[in-house]
């Protein structure tokens, strides 16, 4: 009877317990993070913050896919609370330029993200430059993305720098540009293409950008988080996380892959959470 009475009293302090937890994260406000639209770098990054913000820290998290300039200015407004896309201090410096005053640069989650002319560590060419002299290895083509992105004017612009008249610019879409170099590299054939990185392509071949001595598209970036003014007190464990989520390109082009060769975003996110708890911890370590 004693032993029944000392488990009842367990069981109801387990039940306590668990009431308490459940209320702890039910006090805790829903977040809302933004990515840009179509950017398989801020999907993946963002739904593997998300998936420790919710798994590990307790909160809601909704996901809103967005446009560059709409997801600043969410952030600004206070729409959105945070967001682990923003690329500077180029592509979306006009951006900051405007809303600096409104927004709060929580830190740097990867270092070293470029955008220029990308080759199979095969091909010949080893600059710009060189496209001119190994034209006809590529058709004198080099294989773009969506007309009017930024690489693209770039890559414009490099055309009459370099003084590549045998090259032409073809302009396509990203998943386009992924196929045609998914079958170059399948037949070791050469291909050149407007890309950036991070992205998955770097995880499955061996890629290299070609040296760009003019500096036509400019020094490398990197991705910066960014949230509302008011994230750090409305949760404060949720931007103290934030501000500590950094990762490198095998991390991120890891996940992207995954999510590319058919995974939904958040189960590649919570598999990669589920399998890397140290660099996890290393995150939530305050």
């Amino acid at each position: 009877m004693a032993t029944l009475k000392k488990l009842g009293t367990g069981l109801i302090g387990l039940a306590l317990s668990m009431a308490v937890g459940i209320s702890h994260a039910a006090d805790k406000p829903s977040l809302s993070i933004g990515f840009v639209n179509g950017w398989d770098d801020s999907v993946a990054a963002t739904y593997v913050a998300g998936e420790i913000l919710h798994s590990k820290l307790g909160y809601k998290v909704q996901f809103k896919p967005v446009e560059p300039a709409i997801m600043w200015q969410g952030v600004a407004r206070g729409d959105l609370d945070a967001s682990l896309s923003a690329w500077m201090p180029a592509t979306h410096g006009e951006y900051y330029a405007k809303l600096k005053d409104k927004i709060s640069v929580l830190g740097t989650n990867y270092a070293g993200a470029k955008i220029g002319l990308i080759v199979p560590e095969y091909v010949q060419a080893k600059s710009i430059a060189d496209l001119q002299t190994y034209s006809a290895d590529f058709d004198g083509k080099i294989i773009g993305i969506d007309a009017g992105a930024g690489v693209m004017r770039r890559t414009e612009d490099a055309l009459k720098q370099y003084e590549l008249s045998k090259i032409k610019l073809m302009a396509s879409s990203g998943p386009a540009m992924a196929t045609a170099l998914a079958r170059a590299e399948k037949e070791h054939q050469a291909i050149v293409v407007t890309g950036w990185i991070p992205h998955w392509m770097f995880a499955k071949w061996q890629l290299r950008f070609l040296d760009d001595p003019k500096n036509v598209f400019g020094e490398a970036e990197r991705i910066d988080t960014i949230a509302n003014p008011e994230l750090s007190k409305k949760a404060p464990e949720a931007a103290a996380f934030l501000s500590k989520f950094s990762w490198g390109a095998e991390e991120v082009g890891a996940v992207m892959l995954s999510i590319r060769d058919g995974a939904k975003p958040q189960a590649a996110a919570k598999a990669w959470v589920e399998q890397n708890p140290e660099r996890v911890a290393q995150w939530l370590t305050q």
